[in-house]
């Protein structure tokens, strides 16, 4: 794992998202593996800065999102169909059908795992892919657990986690109970894993996915085995480590 110590939240957006155009400019048809919530939005705002300057150029990119929430159509302003177009997708030039995510709208669950996983192999799959990281280690929508979760799978989502998203909603009752996630098989099969942190509220959480023991009560920490993955945080998120970095 290599690991880039940076300042701040903004620092961190930028190291992102340089990491990921030096990927789209190596390689213009790549399948990128993207992310949603509150900490990849800076990472995007850099991407569309970089692509309005003419720096970059999403025609032939593919994306496939690591989640959705079951139940929410894509009007929806707090499905994550919305919050990739609102931020990434409607500002540069990827062709819509070139982007997909789970189908929260398909109440059949076993049948739109099976879909997004054969999409996933249609397009060769991921070469590289973006996490964020819970409080509770989750990734994706993979929740501490007995077992790691191999594919895609529908999840019940924690408390926590309920608790930790009802601010995108009116009221927690509005936060949908269960969602469609890439399971953490199915991430590690990703050719490259950056993973972005920020903030001292996750930074007991950061030791303990990386620096702490491999375990599915902590689902980040599957990481450690895989062979080319990058973290980029912030001061405040790597504060609690005192391995040399």
């Amino acid at each position: 794992m290599r690991v880039y110590a940076v300042k701040d939240y903004r620092e961190m957006s930028r190291k992102a998202a340089n990491i990921l155009s030096a990927q789209i400019i190596s390689k213009p048809d790549s399948v990128l593996g993207l992310a949603t919530g509150s900490t990849p939005i800076g990472t995007y705002e850099q991407l569309v800065e970089w692509y309005e300057k003419g720096d970059l150029d999403f025609s032939e990119v593919r994306t496939v999102n690591l989640d959705e929430y079951k139940g929410l159509d894509k009007e929806n302003k707090q499905s994550y169909y919305y919050f990739m177009h609102r931020h990434l997708f409607d500002r540069v030039n990827i062709p819509q059908e070139q982007t997909h995510l789970p189908d929260g709208t398909n109440a059949e669950a076993e049948k739109e795992c099976r879909r997004y996983e054969e999409l996933m192999e249609s397009l060769g799959g991921i070469d590289i892919q973006l996490l964020g990281m819970g409080h509770n280690g989750h990734i994706g929508f993979n929740e501490p657990a007995e077992a790691f979760a191999k594919e895609t799978h529908c999840v019940d989502l924690q408390e926590s986690t309920i608790q930790a998203n009802k601010r995108f909603f009116e009221s927690a009752k509005e936060v949908p109970r269960q969602a469609y996630t890439m399971g953490i098989g199915t991430i590690l099969r990703a050719v490259r894993i950056l993973v972005i942190v920020s903030g001292e509220d996750k930074a007991d959480i950061v030791k303990k996915a990386f620096w702490g023991p491999i375990t599915p009560q902590v689902p980040a920490s599957i990481l450690q085995l895989h062979p080319d993955v990058i973290l980029v945080a912030d001061e405040a998120a790597l504060s609690k480590v005192t391995e040399k970095l």
